[in-house]
């Protein structure tokens, strides 16, 4: 091997010294922004604007990736946390989900009152509904006098769920011919005067009452001719 063989190995050699140097040098900026970044964890940003003391859902936000280290410590990380949740203020589109932006929503509004019916375990709830859900109170009633035929009303609607309680069997003992229900669950409501009065005597006189969850920010306004259904009538 000439000298000129050997000079051109040599820069060879202090060529892939170089680039091994480079490479190592990009390898440890990496790892400096990945230490210094941190890992990522989930966060929500708000689609829109949500005006204050409005009924939060989980369609006004959208899920987001970013360092746990960019977070501050009252950031929401899960949507579970806003069920029965309510804006504390102006809530702008594009900004971060915090727990101080929220509070719980008030039990009863002005004028309402709480109100507890036994509801079938099975037909009534089936597990679907939870404190916070929104739904319509449907009641089958047997005709007046024999001949008349039975009917489906809306007794109720938008009413608010303020509480589950415990699965209760009734008196198994108890004449059940008319197929009643074997487990009942208390559902306590928020209520005008009004539909407290309708939601009882229901409870008291119906064959059987209903809840039907309302989906959050639907139309949950009914028109007076649609609330009673007979099976004669439907065309």
């Amino acid at each position: 091997m000439n000298s000129r063989q050997r000079r051109g190995v040599i820069l060879l050699i202090l060529s892939v010294i170089c680039a091994l140097g480079a490479f190592a040098g990009v390898l440890s900026v990496i790892s400096d922004v990945k230490s210094k970044v941190g890992p990522e964890v989930t966060a929500y940003r708000l689609r829109t604007n949500v005006q204050p003391y409005t009924t939060l859902s989980t369609s006004q936000f959208e899920k987001i990736k970013m360092p746990k280290r960019w977070l501050s410590a009252n950031a929401v990380t899960d949507l579970a946390r806003i069920q029965g949740k309510i804006a504390v203020t102006t809530l702008r589109a594009g900004s971060l989900l915090q727990s101080d932006m929220i509070v719980d929503q008030p039990a009863l509004q002005p004028g309402q009152q709480e109100v507890a019916i036994m509801i079938d375990a099975a037909t009534g709830v089936a597990g679907k509904i939870t404190p916070g859900s929104t739904v319509n109170v449907y009641a089958t009633f047997a005709g007046q006098r024999q001949g008349d035929p039975a009917q489906s009303k809306i007794i109720v609607t938008n009413a608010r769920v303020l509480d589950v309680g415990r699965i209760t069997a009734l008196d198994p003992n108890a004449d059940n011919r008319n197929q009643q229900p074997t487990e009942a669950v208390p559902i306590t409501f928020a209520l005008s005067t009004i539909d407290a009065q309708r939601i009882t005597y229901a409870e008291s006189f119906a064959q059987r009452v209903r809840l039907a969850l309302v989906a959050p920010g639907s139309d949950t306004s009914v028109p007076a001719k649609d609330r009673t259904y007979e099976l004669a009538n439907d065309k």
